[in-house]
Order: C-alpha cells, then sequence, then structure tokens
C-alpha cells in the first residue's frame, strides 16, 4: 500500500504546528497573552503527524525537521515520528500536563527503536523520571524493563541491562508486585551467572526459590531456582555446592525427590572421582527427559572443565 500521501501530509502537519507554535510567542508569554490554545493545536498536530509517519513505516526520515524551541529536550532528527511526538512531549511539559507528556516521550521512544536505541532510551527515561515524580512506580518499571531488553536485543551492553532490570525490580517490589519483581530478578540471576558473577547470581535464586516455595501456585518453580542456585554454588567450589543442596533440601523437602537434586548429586558424586564420563552420562540422562536450555549447558560445560584434564563437550 502506498502511504506517500501520508508522510507528505505529516510533513506539511509538521510545518503548520511549527507556524502555530512561532505564532503564539514565547511560552510563557504565550500563556498569558492568549496563545495558549495554539500551542496546544500545535501539540495535537505534531500527535497527529507522528501517527502519520508512524502509517507511512518512515523510521528514519531523510529529510530535518527544525525545532523551533529548544525546549527541555532536543532529540537527535533520524526518526520524523519521534521527533514528532518528543515535539509534542516538550509541549505537554511546558504546559505541565505531565501525564500527556509522559506518554508522548513514550510513543517518541517506540518510534526512535526502529532507527535509533540510544534516543530511545533517552525518551523512555525521560518518562521514566516523570512517573516516579507522580508516584508511578509501577509504570517506571515497565520501562525500565524496556529500556533493559533495547541494552540486551539491540545495544548488546548486558551490564546496563542488569542495571536496569534491577531498578524496575526495585519498583515493583516497593509496590508489592512481587511476581514482576521475581521475573526482572530472575534476568539480572542468569546474566549474573553468564558474567561469572556467581555470588550475585546464588542470593538471586535463592531470594525467589524462598519466595516462591510457600506458594501453592509457584512452588514447582521453586526446584529449578535451588538448582540453578546450586550449579552456581558447584562452579564456585564442590564443598559449597554440596552443604546447598543440604539446605535446600531441609528448606523446600520436594526438592531431595526433584530429577534436579538427583542429578546435581550424581554430578557431584562423578566430580568427586574426577570421572568425566559419569558426568556426562547423567547429564545426557537429565536431558533426555528434561531438555537443557543454553544456560544450564554453559554452567554444566563450566562445572565438566574442573575436571582434571577434562576439556570436551557434553556429548
Amino acid at each position: 500500500m502506498d502511504n506517500s500521501g501520508k508522510e507528505k501530509e505529516a510533513i506539511q502537519l509538521m510545518a503548520d504546528a511549527d507556524k502555530k507554535v512561532k505564532s503564539s510567542g514565547s511560552f510563557l508569554g504565550g500563556m498569558f497573552g492568549g496563545g495558549n490554545h495554539k500551542v496546544e493545536e500545535a501539540c495535537e498536530m505534531y500527535c497527529r503527524a507522528a501517527n502519520m509517519f508512524k502509517m507511512a513505516k518512515n523510521w528514519s526520515g531523510t529529510f530535518n525537521l527544525t525545532s523551533p524551541r529548544a525546549g527541555p529536550y532536543r532529540p537527535k532528527l533520524r526518526s520524523p515520528a519521534g521527533n514528532a511526538f518528543c515535539k509534542a512531549a516538550r509541549i505537554h511539559m511546558q504546559l505541565q500536563n505531565k501525564h500527556d507528556c509522559a506518554t508522548s516521550f513514550i510513543d517518541a521512544g517506540n518510534a526512535f527503536k526502529k532507527s535509533d536505541p540510544n534516543e530511545a532510551i533517552k525518551c523512555l527515561n525521560a518518562a521514566i523520571d516523570i512517573y516516579t515524580d507522580m508516584g508511578r512506580f509501577t509504570i517506571a518499571a515497565k520501562h525500565h524493563i524496556s529500556i533493559a531488553e533495547i541494552y540486551e536485543s539491540e545495544l548488546v551492553d548486558i551490564e546496563k541491562a542488569i542495571a536496569h532490570y534491577e531498578q524496575a525490580a526495585d519498583y515493583y517490589k516497593g509496590e508489592e508486585s512481587n511476581s514482576s519483581a521475581n521475573k526482572c530478578l530472575l534476568k539480572v540471576g542468569g546474566y549474573c551467572a553468564q558474567l561469572e558473577q556467581y555470588q550475585k547470581a546464588i542470593e538471586i535464586y535463592e531470594q525467589v526459590g524462598a519466595n516462591t516455595m510457600d506458594n501453592p501456585l509457584l512452588k514447582y518453580s521453586a526446584k529449578e531456582y535451588f538448582f540453578k542456585a546450586s550449579l552456581c554454588h558447584f562452579i564456585v567450589d564442590e564443598l559449597n555446592a554440596k552443604i546447598a543442596i543440604e539446605k535446600y533440601e531441609e528448606m523446600f523437602p520436594a526438592f531431595s525427590d526433584s530429577r534436579e537434586c538427583k542429578l546435581l548429586k550424581k554430578l557431584l558424586e562423578a566430580h568427586e572421582e574426577q570421572n568425566s564420563e559419569a558426568f556426562t552420562e547423567a547429564v545426557k540422562e537429565f536431558d533426555s527427559i528434561s531438555r537443557l536450555d543454553q544456560w544450564h549447558t554453559t554452567l554444566l560445560l563450566r562445572i565438566k572443565k574442573t575436571i582434571q584434564g577434562e576439556e570436551g563437550d557434553l556429548k
């Protein structure tokens, strides 16, 4: 479908909105002099233009749309839709429409995701600042997750992704949204283990495991979290792993009968005997019934490599 007409209409709307802002004079002067209505109309036009750019799928425009005033936030003009939403956000900010300002920054962030992840993060952070100022911590947490996902998939900066998942978890905890907090913490735990920050990963898995083991709906997952904590212990020290497993069995008796616990005990025995074949066979037996994902495989390989002279895989 040809949406070039929408794009041309959007460009014209942007130009008309810019004129309205200019004709209103300064924002403060405009408000006292009756220019407030023009500015509100311009804001509406910027939003309409942004949505037209979205319909035209113009995520990284080849033209430059100038800003009549710098305002508190000036984006790089790499997304026409993102730029238009940012202009609307700045007007909402000047008019003290906090909720609408935050919404426009979120819309801008979503538009910039298509072409400029760093600019998307700036917009989302601007919205988060507003939401936290308003006491809307659950919404702020949601957008911290969005930023974390950009760092994960687009910018591949895991340390920064961790920081935003942790902040989201803190906000969710403060709002008693413990299930959402746990999801964020589990992401942090997974990455910490991959980055060899084992103690931090252990603390997270133990915390989430303890939080879920008494919940009738979630207790089945507790064995998985204690399993992951045990693997992290195992990499650090075999004796630590033994002590940890005993502790988890005492805390959560159902763990003792789990396939995960039985596997751990077989692995400990193989490791004590420095028997890499028995180690591999135990892993293969478990994997034939419950498929091990990449995270588990990576940690198990790290453990296996601590067996003297072992440099192989798990096959």
